[in-house]
């Protein structure tokens, strides 16, 4: 098919190939060199730092440029608008989120190891005194009515992070930690909600205590499920 092509060199240095324009009007998605990526990816991580200090609605497009030390003509060659920007910042943060979980949660098969992966949680939270809460969450919070893209990401992100915790319990009945009984993926759900409560109450009285209490009563709901035997060990730890 004939086709026309244009390369330009933009102004953050990378060359980038503008498509090939066929006589049907289709065009191909243009390359984006390593540089211009960089350049992207940047953008997004800072991006995502003002949007968790800040909030998504009060960091602007310029807050990103001052602190990339970009312009606007190099936004626009990664991003339509903001919307934009943010739907890229979601699933960035979503990536780093279920990347730290998969790694803290993927050996969990007992109740020690459940209680340490809360340990991880609430001491990673306490560095902040809880300031911030949930990165995920917070992003929910202010954007899942307004932004559907950003929506279905996180919902998709909660999913897999339930699923992490249900297979984290399922392991755990398969080792006899926790009798037949159990519903992994009901008892998943109440410890994530206890999860995401208590960021929620951390970050507004900035005290983890909120946080702890919250998870702790979850676990110690799982832990009526174990058996005889683990249930006696546990309650004396």
């Amino acid at each position: 098919m004939p086709e026309h092509r244009e390369s330009t060199v933009r102004d953050d240095g990378a060359v980038h190939d503008d498509g090939a324009v066929h006589d049907d009007g289709t065009v191909r998605t243009r390359r984006v060199t390593a540089r211009g990526a960089s350049t992207k990816e940047r953008m997004v991580r800072a991006a995502a730092e003002l949007m968790r200090v800040k909030g998504v609605s009060a960091t602007t497009i310029d807050d990103v440029l001052r602190a990339t030390t970009t312009s606007k003509s190099q936004f626009h060659q990664h991003f339509a608008n903001k919307d934009a920007l943010v739907d890229e910042v979601v699933a960035w943060q979503s990536r780093v989120v279920l990347e730290r979980e998969t790694t803290r949660l993927r050996t969990v098969k007992s109740l020690s190891g459940l209680r340490r992966w809360r340990d991880a949680i609430v001491q990673q939270n306490t560095l902040q005194s809880g300031a911030y809460g949930c990165i995920i969450g917070s992003l929910a919070n202010e954007i899942a009515d307004q932004n559907e893209t950003a929506r279905q990401t996180l919902a998709k992100t909660f999913a897999e992070w339930d699923e992490l915790l249900a297979r984290g319990l399922d392991r755990m009945q398969a080792a006899g930690t926790l009798s037949p009984e159990a519903d992994p993926e009901r008892l998943a759900v109440g410890l994530m909600a206890a999860l995401q409560g208590g960021y929620l109450l951390a970050q507004t009285a900035h005290d983890i205590r909120p946080m702890e209490v919250a998870l702790d009563l979850a676990i110690d709901h799982i832990a009526e499920y174990a058996t005889t035997d683990r249930r006696s060990s546990a309650a004396r730890r």
